[in-house]
């Protein structure tokens, strides 16, 4: 079983089962989107001693979790799961989450940090990003998890990455489909 070193935040106790399945694991469950100031204060701690990964459902209520979270507490780092990989019949979310879609999200951890911008909004908007394909494409290729256009911004900038970064992604993208298209 592959152990975890960093305490887990989860939204509740089907969370924690599912991971402890498959992982060696701490979690804290944070029991909704009203955070008391016990959990925060717990998260605080965590961060310090451990270190803390945000893993929530990737739904409205999970992203608000992690915006409380983030805004609260410095120094956590975050995984995303994909939708589509944590569906069952009644819900979407980390309980529904095989061994694969956990693992994949959990080796694609991602640190926000709160430097210099790494992209500015004149050359975010340059980049055209206004469909939401596209969008999904680079947040999903960054795990950065389901972003709308403003989230995308902030999250590029969260994690330190650039117009750069994105061109060569794209760049890339656009060459992986011609290539299949020419097939």
């Amino acid at each position: 079983m592959i152990r975890i070193k960093e305490f887990i935040v989860v939204e509740g106790k089907n969370d924690t089962l599912n991971l402890k399945r498959y992982f060696n694991c701490d979690t804290i469950e944070t029991h909704g989107t009203c955070l008391s100031t016990f959990t925060i204060n717990y998260i605080k701690k965590a961060v310090l001693t451990r270190g803390v990964i945000i893993l929530t459902d990737p739904d409205g209520p999970g992203e608000k979790i992690r915006s409380i979270i983030q805004q609260r507490v410095q120094g956590c780092k975050h995984a995303f799961l994909k939708p589509e990989q944590c569906r069952s019949e009644e819900k979407v979310g980390v309980e529904s989450a095989g061994f694969e879609a956990l693992q994949e999200a959990l080796s694609h951890i991602a640190t926000s940090s709160y430097e210099e911008p790494s992209i500015s909004l004149e050359e975010y908007n340059s980049l055209h990003l206004d469909q939401q394909v596209l969008r999904n494409r680079i947040s999903m290729h960054f795990h950065l998890g389901h972003c709308n256009n403003k989230t995308l911004f902030k999250r590029l900038n969260m994690f330190q990455i650039s117009k750069k970064d994105i061109e060569r992604f794209l760049q890339h993208d656009k060459s992986d489909s011609d290539h299949l298209e020419n097939k």
